[in-house]
Formats: C-alpha cells, sequence, structure tokens
C-alpha cells in the first residue's frame, strides 16, 4: 500500500518561501504559507489581498482554503501549516476553527503577530484548539525578504 511521500521528503518552508517571493514580486507583502498532510505538501498560498482586493487573501487562509477544498472538509486535523512570518490574529482563528495540528512559522511579527506577541491568541481561554508551535524557523531568511520589501518601497 503506498502511503505517500515521506515525511522530510519535501521542502514545505522552502514552498512558503517560493510563495512569498512571488507574491512580493506582485507587489503583495511578501508571506507565504504551504499545508502539510503525511509528508506532502497539499496547499501553498501566497499573500494576495491587493490582487483579490480582500483584506482576508493573508496566505495562511488561502492555504486553509484550499486544503479544506482538496480535502472536502472544514477540520484539518491531520495537517500541518509553515508559514514565513508569525501569523496574525485573523489567521490564528481560522488555524484554531480549522484544527490545524502543527504551527511553523519563520519570522516574528511583534507588531501583528498573534502567536507569541500581541493577543497569544492560542493560549487565551476562549481559543477551542491550539496547534503544536515551533517559530524562528529561517527566521532571518524571514525577516530579510521583508526588510528589503519594505526598503524597496520607501
Amino acid at each position: 500500500m503506498n502511503q505517500g511521500p515521506k515525511p522530510g521528503k519535501s521542502d514545505p518552508m522552502g514552498a512558503a518561501f517560493a510563495a512569498a517571493r512571488a507574491a512580493g514580486a506582485l507587489g503583495e507583502i511578501p508571506v507565504g504559507a504551504a499545508i502539510v498532510r503525511a509528508g506532502a505538501t497539499i496547499a501553498v498560498a501566497g499573500n494576495r489581498v491587493i490582487l483579490d482586493r480582500d483584506p482576508t487573501a493573508h496566505a495562511e487562509m488561502l492555504a486553509i482554503r484550499a486544503a479544506a477544498a482538496m480535502l472536502a472538509g472544514e477540520r484539518l486535523v491531520d495537517c500541518d501549516l509553515y508559514v514565513t512570518l508569525e501569523p496574525c490574529a485573523m489567521c490564528a482563528g481560522a488555524i484554531s476553527f480549522a484544527r490545524i495540528r502543527r504551527l511553523y512559522y519563520a519570522a516574528n511579527d511583534e507588531k501583528g503577530g498573534a502567536v507569541e506577541h500581541g493577543p497569544r491568541f492560542f493560549a487565551q481561554p476562549t481559543c477551542h484548539h491550539a496547534p503544536e508551535i515551533y517559530g524562528g524557523i529561517r527566521a532571518g531568511e524571514a525577516a530579510g525578504l521583508l526588510r528589503d520589501f519594505f526598503a524597496a518601497r520607501r
């Protein structure tokens, strides 16, 4: 029986970074996300707020929507999310409602983040589900990508 790709064979954070770079090239804030299930990357997205004229079109939201559509269900219980920037409160809420198993993120977002900064969404008593959280993965690379993006616009 084929179990699909073995964990570690794919590079979901690499896919998230590629999506972030593509978003940045389109003038979007360069944030990317990838969702993995059973070792296979099943959804990848970059920010599309400006392109879609949709304030909810964050990379995490788009990846969650794509994974839920692919799996034909609203629960992503056996899925892990990789994202290049600490999720905001909106995205943290979606992660909780989707029942994402693990969250891996790169750079901290001291101003807009809601995982380790700001409201610390998953630590709130009203949070229904909190994923395992692993932050700081390739943080320097993510911070540099964001710094370069904003420096080019000043």
